[in-house]
């Protein structure tokens, strides 16, 4: 405990308490960081084989297999494939579906706004702290008076540049973090919609709607 609390005063002393907030949050950054990869890795996300199997198989009219497939899946969007497929295809629901699969990315995406707002103002608390950093050190000059210590600027201002480094040191991985992780739910929105739209206009089913005019004419002949 003692460790800690020298460590605690130690920055303190060196960057402020700008420094200790900034390390307060890139703790809990990182916590949140893990806690995402673990729920992409517990959803599967990006790993749809199983569902991309049983959308091709529907798309060629083979339910039973389509069915298989997605047994198989351990996906979080194999329930909003199983609801479209086990169901007659109509508009409600359609929007039904839509709105399952919307509520499911809500869910991998809690959290993305928190590193949003990490990587937008840790760089700013980096410039806050080194303002107060560098007012504090020009307050020593005025009082050190005509005997002014080259030295003493000089520690105040790399004392105070170090708030700014740390909140770069922050925002720099959180950014490219939530970047990495926006485009793989972007992807994931992608793949959904794809898949839903084969599953409510199969190609099977487009080609017997465009042969029944051509029944018709022939019937008619």
């Amino acid at each position: 405990m003692t460790l800690i609390q020298d460590a605690i005063l130690h920055i303190l002393d060196l960057g402020g308490p700008v420094v200790l907030l900034l390390l307060c949050v890139s703790v809990l950054t990182a916590a949140l960081v893990l806690y995402k990869l673990w729920q992409y890795q517990a959803a599967r996300v990006g790993r749809h084989r199983q569902l991309a199997t049983a959308v091709a198989a529907w798309d060629l009219g083979d339910p039973a297999a389509a069915l298989q497939a997605l047994g198989q899946s351990r996906s979080y969007l194999s329930p909003v494939l199983r609801m479209a497929i086990s169901s007659t295809p109509t508009s409600e629901l359609s929007a039904r579906v839509d709105a399952e699969a919307e509520s499911r990315f809500a869910q991998l995406e809690r959290g993305l706004g928190a590193l949003d707002m990490v990587a937008q103002l840790a760089p700013l608390m980096g410039l806050f702290g080194t303002v107060i950093g560098m007012i504090e050190a020009f307050q020593k000059l005025q009082s050190a008076g005509s005997s002014v210590d080259p030295s003493l600027l000089a520690g105040g201002i790399w004392v105070a540049l170090l708030t700014t480094a740390a909140g770069l040191a922050v925002a720099m991985p959180t950014s490219l973090v939530l970047s990495w992780l926006t485009a793989r739910m972007q992807r994931e929105r992608v793949f959904a919609n794809q898949a839903l739209r084969v599953v409510f206009a199969p190609q099977t089913a487009l080609q017997a709607e465009a042969l029944q005019p051509l029944g018709s004419l022939a019937h008619a002949g």
